[in-house]
């Protein structure tokens, strides 16, 4: 049976409205028209879909049974017309990554084994929620939590990376080889909505009083103020290198907390061939290397340790315990 698509979307559009004039209106066509189109697509198929009356239009039995299989008829035709439009173009694939991830090294192996593709990157804040699905980027690669529903998308966990202590280096802890939460004790640790990192409240330091709590609108480097000073801790991942640009700042490993989930996002039905050769370099850049500590050395300023280091397994399971309580704001 051959079925045009055209006279099939018309009549998903007359069961969504319940209504030939005003689907008539919906589609620009005139309503005598659409009912004639209408009464052609059921000699294709057969049998009545729509039952009419001063009222408006109803589906019959065969019309309630036709319609959710019409929807995907057209969704699928949707797709197929994708896949062939992205074969006859050339390959190309923009990679966003978000704050504190570093994908040169993804994107450098992707472009090797597809010399023939165009390979490009882009930097996304945590306020930038819909450059995946208004495509802007083909594919995103993240920390969890992720800012945006992941409705539509296909999420890949590529590692777990262990956190680590971000401290003033005249903090307790900062020479320490390695800290468990309980020695964070008296710290009030806040996790933010949207990004993995975990800040402290601001506590007195010495004869200075609290400053007051940063905001929404505060950014990282307001935040990594607070930190230098003494009056803030937090917890990063320790893939992140941002702070170890600081050399008033120390990083320690944290043993026990809860690991921090990289992920490769992509829309669940983007054809991109690019995209599977991504995730496999994503996969094998990003996951754990045997032996190897991805965590900067402690006990020294951060900006004294080199931050070309490499990927590490997890220090703790998921099963680990949980960082501090969530805070509204979906700030890094």
């Amino acid at each position: 049976m051959d079925l045009d698509l055209r006279l099939v979307r018309y009549f998903t559009v007359v069961a969504e409205y319940g209504n030939f004039g005003r689907a008539a209106t919906a589609l620009h066509l005139a309503q005598p028209s659409l009912s004639r189109q209408i009464q052609r697509l059921e000699a294709q198929v057969g049998v009545r879909l729509l039952d009419r009356s001063p009222q408006g239009s109803s589906l019959t039995g065969a019309g309630r049974a036709f319609l959710p299989r019409a929807r995907t008829l057209l969704g699928e035709a949707e797709h197929a017309a994708r896949a062939a439009r992205a074969a006859a173009r050339p390959r190309t694939v923009t990679v966003g990554h978000a704050e504190g991830l570093v994908v040169t090294a993804c994107t450098q192996e992707l472009r090797r084994r597809h010399p023939e593709g165009q390979v490009r990157t882009r930097h996304l804040d945590w306020r930038d929620t819909r450059a995946l699905s208004e495509g802007r980027v083909d594919a995103l690669l993240a920390y969890r939590p992720l800012a945006f529903p992941v409705d539509g998308f296909r999420v890949t966990t590529l590692h777990e990376e262990p956190r680590v202590l971000v401290a003033s280096t005249s903090h307790r802890l900062a020479n320490e080889e390695s800290v468990s939460l309980r020695a964070l004790s008296d710290e009030e640790l806040v996790s933010c909505a949207s990004t993995p990192v975990v800040w402290s409240a601001p506590k007195p330091v010495g004869d200075r009083p609290a400053p007051p709590p940063p905001t929404s609108d505060d950014s990282y480097e307001d935040k990594l103020e607070l930190v230098a000073t003494g009056h803030c801790v937090a917890l990063f991942p320790a893939g992140d290198r941002r702070p170890a640009v600081r050399r008033d700042i120390a990083l320690v490993p944290v043993v026990d907390a809860d690991p921090c989930e990289i992920v490769l996002v992509t829309r669940a039905d983007d054809p991109n061939p690019l995209l599977g050769a991504l995730e496999d370099v994503a996969r094998t850049l990003f996951g754990p290397v045997p032996g190897r500590d991805r965590a900067l050395p402690v006990g020294r300023p951060a900006a004294a340790v080199s931050v070309d280091v490499p990927t590490a397994p997890a220090v703790a399971g998921p099963t680990g315990p949980a960082v501090g309580r969530r805070s509204s704001h979906a700030s890094v």
